[in-house]
């Protein structure tokens, strides 16, 4: 792709909506950070080790693909930044991705976007999962104490 694309020329595939349109950029989403092209390589491996740990641990499904995908999208990306000019550890990320007036992106970065969504929404519903089944426990162990209420005869046969 990157042969067939010239750096800022718009290629329109559905109209002005969506669009092929080549930059290289050394900062972070919406251009922020191009002095710190450091930082988010060094960001981005840590994390990609971080999710390569903690990867054996996870038990939820959800929130293990919603890691997976940020960590995916990290991985794309570290690897410009580590192999793309204007050198090792400072590459620029390949963006080529545009839609509307919204910032260029890539399929890495649309990897990350979705996996936070996905890993939020996991923690939220799972977080909610285990409040519902503390309280049934709750009301559970509530219930049992009335079993032995006075009036009450209990005879083992």
């Amino acid at each position: 792709m990157l042969n067939n694309l010239e750096p800022g020329v718009p290629v329109p595939v559905l109209g002005d909506w969506f669009r092929l349109f080549l930059l290289f950029n050394p900062g972070a989403a919406f251009g922020m950070g191009e002095d710190a092209t450091w930082l988010f390589t060094t960001i981005q491996l840590v994390f990609v080790v971080g999710v390569l740990i903690a990867a054996p641990f996870m038990r939820e499904k959800w929130t293990a693909v919603g890691l997976a995908m940020i960590g995916g999208g990290a991985l794309g990306n570290l690897v410009d930044r580590l192999f793309r000019e204007p050198g090792f550890w400072f590459g620029h990320v390949v963006d080529y991705i545009s839609i509307g007036d919204f910032a260029v992106f890539n399929i890495a970065d649309a990897s990350i976007s979705v996996g936070v969504g996905v890993f939020v929404l996991a923690m939220v519903l799972d977080d909610k999962r285990q409040s519902d089944a503390a309280k049934a426990a709750q009301t559970q162990e509530a219930e049992g104490a009335d079993d032995g209420a006075p009036g009450r005869k209990d005879v083992d046969r």
